[in-house]
């Protein structure tokens, strides 16, 4: 896990440096109300190895904002679910998606491709 130095107590560098960074967002989001297995995960964000996206799961379950439940079954299987603490950033990425949505957004990464 990186943290983010903050020495004048920022209230986003402090959520930043739970949440923040380039997958972790995006597997909140995809988990949302569900319980996702480590496959559909993986299906929903084609573009994350399996080793990067195993190690963000371990570090969310860490921070207590998902939790990892194993059935005991043949073969194994385990389902990731939110926290209560990831359930309260639900409404945070909801609005960052909306705004990722917008005119201005779509523009903005329509020059960045250029």
């Amino acid at each position: 896990m990186r943290y983010i130095e903050n020495p004048y107590d920022c209230p986003v560098t402090r959520a930043m440096s739970i949440f923040g960074g380039k997958w972790k967002p995006i597997i909140l989001n995809c988990i949302g109300e569900s319980s996702l297995r480590f496959g559909k995960l993986n299906q929903l964000m084609p573009a994350i190895s399996n080793k990067v996206l195993s190690n963000e799961l371990k570090e969310l379950e860490t921070l207590g904002l998902i939790e990892r439940k194993e059935f005991k079954e043949s073969p194994q299987r385990v389902e990731y679910s939110l926290s209560d603490s990831g359930k309260s950033l639900m409404p945070v990425l909801h609005e960052i998606a909306s705004w990722g949505n917008s005119n201005q957004a779509k523009k903005i990464v329509t020059e960045m491709v250029k």
